[in-house]
């Protein structure tokens, strides 16, 4: 018997890299599983894990729905049709593009925050309904390192760090109805990583600068995406039901739990601050000295902007 026999888990974005490991694993667990890819990527067949799936023993379907706000209900109802019941959501669904911020064209920016951003919403909306009637749910979502500070990947920053606040709500807003959410920012070797960084090679010094060791290549071994399924799949089981509203890196052989933001300095004066005030005790007492690490004065090495 697996940690999950009896459970229904639908993962998006399941067709290849991370969301396929994640997939594997569930229907190992025992869980049926409604494996979720467009296949638009590069080696990703949601079929092919499906197969994979029963060929170990496991049972699961395929849906090959794009997973944002219109397929979402149909993706809910394929899964309860299907097995009876949803318990388990894992969004995984991606897309990013790498460009200059001010090079986006709103279409690039509408369809990575549709993905990345809406999609989740929109599959944890229509998979409420159900978990709350079973007064029971897990709910993973995807985020990133990215949302911390990623050149060139300005929109999709954006939205993976609206994950975490739209975990957080969910979190605090589903609990009453026996549902947790929680979000993991992983890092993994996939299918078309060389196209990757042959794509952001333009961005590649500006990266290493301003955001260090985080863009530095390891083996794809060391990296494997099945060393990331693990933890969301534990994340899934009653062993981690006290587990809610919580943001995880995972990589290779780490895994860290992220602090909540608080508050880190706090400056009051009698009557509210005025501009002089400010310029007085602002730079010391409220940020502490710091000064702006991303100038050219700084890294004079790096390209001035031009046309």
């Amino acid at each position: 018997m697996g940690r999950l026999e009896g459970q229904v888990a639908i993962v998006t974005g399941a067709g290849g890299g991370i969301g396929r490991e994640h997939a594997l694993l569930f229907g190992r667990e025992g869980a049926s599983v409604v494996v979720n890819d467009l296949g638009t990527r590069t080696g990703a067949d949601a079929q092919s894990v499906v197969d994979a799936i029963r060929e170990a023993g496991g049972t699961a379907v395929a849906n090959t729905d794009s997973a944002t706000w219109d397929a979402a209900d149909a993706i809910v109802a394929q899964a309860v049709d299907e097995f009876g019941r949803v318990d388990i959501l894992v969004n995984n669904a991606t897309y990013q593009r790498n460009d200059d911020l001010w090079r986006y064209t709103e279409a690039d920016f509408d369809r990575t925050i549709a993905v990345n951003l809406k999609g989740y919403f929109a599959m944890i909306a229509a998979v409420t309904p159900q978990m709350a009637r079973q007064q029971a749910g897990a709910i993973v979502s995807t985020s990133s390192a990215s949302g911390f500070g990623h050149p060139s990947h300005a929109a999709y920053a954006a939205a993976k760090e609206g994950v975490v606040g739209l975990t957080r709500t969910a979190a605090m807003e589903l609990g009453r109805f026996g549902i947790r959410a929680n979000a993991i920012r992983p890092l993994a070797h996939s299918v078309g990583v060389e196209e990757y960084h042959e794509q952001t090679k333009p961005w590649r010094e500006l990266m290493d600068v301003t955001m260090g060791a985080s863009t530095k290549t390891r083996t794809p071994e060391d990296i494997h995406p099945r060393k990331v399924a693990p933890l969301v799949v534990w994340l899934c089981t009653d062993a981690a039901s006290g587990v809610n509203g919580r943001t995880f890196f995972v990589s290779g052989e780490t895994v860290m739990l992220y602090s909540e933001p608080r508050p880190k300095t706090t400056i009051t004066q009698e009557g509210g601050w005025t501009l002089d005030d400010l310029d007085r005790v602002g730079p010391t007492e409220l940020i502490g000295g710091v000064t702006n690490r991303f100038t050219l004065a700084d890294h004079p090495h790096l390209q001035a902007y031009q046309d």
